[in-house]
Parts: structure tokens; sequence; C-alpha cells
């Protein structure tokens, strides 16, 4: 479907270990026991702002993005990549989510009841620490995505956001391909402008010798030089 490279049963297990290392083998089997897989085809919604949590999600193949809805427009706050955790702040918090979540590409997904979590918190303190972790980062990155919408300027907007998911995805095996195919509105909900101005501002960068462009390929050019636009604000 869509891409997926369907993993075996065997496979899954492998990737769910090496996602949950700090695990015991009784707790992992406890874990295994207690997780339930689903595919999501392409722009499938997983949740909706205003859902109540009720699992930890994991990644195990494909893409997801989180975004928020507002008066103007979509928000991706967030791209979740395979062997991501996703969906468990609101669950720690007791709140329902202020965030949606959609598979950008086709994507098999570990659902776990979030008080199977819990219960492995309690019991494991390096599975506490581990989350603990991953929310500070989370935190870091809202942070620094708050401060890039807000102050910087289209052109460094959509500069950090290209290395962003150069970070995030990584290059094909030419070594400056991104590894993700976004589409025009895609990344402008990324970086907080309008499509038109997204479109705009790719073209300027290609036309500089900075990028190029293929259709909803990007292949990075000149790296130092998105650095610079971005840094500059």
């Amino acid at each position: 479907m869509g891409g997926l490279k369907v993993l075996s049963k065997e496979e899954v297990a492998d990737v769910i270990a090496d996602m949950w290392q700090p695990l015991t083998f009784s707790q992992r089997e406890y874990l295994f026991k207690n997780m339930e897989l689903h595919v999501y085809k392409k722009n499938e919604v997983i949740y909706r702002e205003g859902d109540h949590p009720q699992f930890l999600l994991c990644l195990i193949e494909g893409k997801v993005k989180v975004y928020k809805d507002g008066k103007g427009g979509r928000q991706i706050v967030r791209m979740i990549k395979e062997k991501g955790f996703f969906a468990y702040r609101a669950a720690f918090a007791d709140e329902d989510f202020i965030t949606g979540a959609s598979a950008f590409e086709a994507s098999v997904i570990c659902s776990i009841p979030i008080d199977v979590v819990k219960r492995l918190i309690r019991e494991n303190t390096y599975l506490a620490i581990y989350f603990i972790k991953q929310l500070a980062r989370m935190l870091g990155e809202a942070d620094t995505l708050t401060v890039n919408l807000t102050q910087k300027h289209i052109r460094a907007r959509l500069a950090g956001a290209l290395l962003a998911l150069k970070s995030k995805y990584g290059v094909e095996e030419d070594g400056s391909t991104l590894c993700i195919y976004l589409s025009r509105e895609d990344l402008s909900n990324m970086s907080n402008m309008t499509t038109a101005n997204a479109i705009r501002t790719l073209s300027a960068f290609a036309n500089e010798g900075i990028i190029a462009i293929d259709g909803r390929k990007i292949r990075i050019i000149d790296e130092p030089a998105l650095h610079n636009i971005s840094d500059m604000g």
C-alpha cells in the first residue's frame, strides 16, 4: 500500500523492541500483548483536535504530520518520522488533543493504551527519564518554532523549514535531495506563509542556485546559504 515496506511481524517486533529499549524482557512482553497495529492511508486522519487521548502512538512505517487549524489556516507544528512517538503529551497531561494528526503518506502505527504506558513508567525509572527527555526536546522545538514563525521574515522561515526537514528525514543517495516530498501547501503550512509566497520563495532560492526543484523533490545545493538566510531572520 502506497509504498509501505510491509514489515513482517518479526520485523515489527524488532522495531518496537528498539523503540522501547529501556524495558526489561517481561515488560516488553507485557507491551506486546497490549499493543495494536493500524494501517492509515495517505491523508487519513489519525486523531482530531478535541478528541480525548487513550493511546500512545508509535510510528512504525511512513510519515505523520501534526497540525493546528486556526483562523489563518492550517499550521503544521510537527512532522513525525519512523520510530517516533506521538500523541502522548495530551495523554500525560490528562487533556484533550489541541492538535490533529494525519498520515502524510501511507503509514503503519502501533497504539498502546496510555494506562499500559503509565504502568510501565511507574515500574521503570529509565523509561520515565526517557519520556521526560522526549517532552523536554518537544518543548525546545516548540520554543524554536515560535521564534521562527513570529520573528523571522518569509525567506528565513522557509530556509529554516528546509533545514529542519533535512535534519529530520535526511537526504537520498545523491547526498542532497530531501527524503520527503512536500506539496507547496504543506511547505507553506510549515512556514506560516501563503502557498503563493512559498512558491515565489522556492523559485527565488532556485534562481539563486541555493536549491533545485523537480516537482515535489527539492535538492539542496548550497546548504551554508540556507543557514545564512535562516540565521539572519
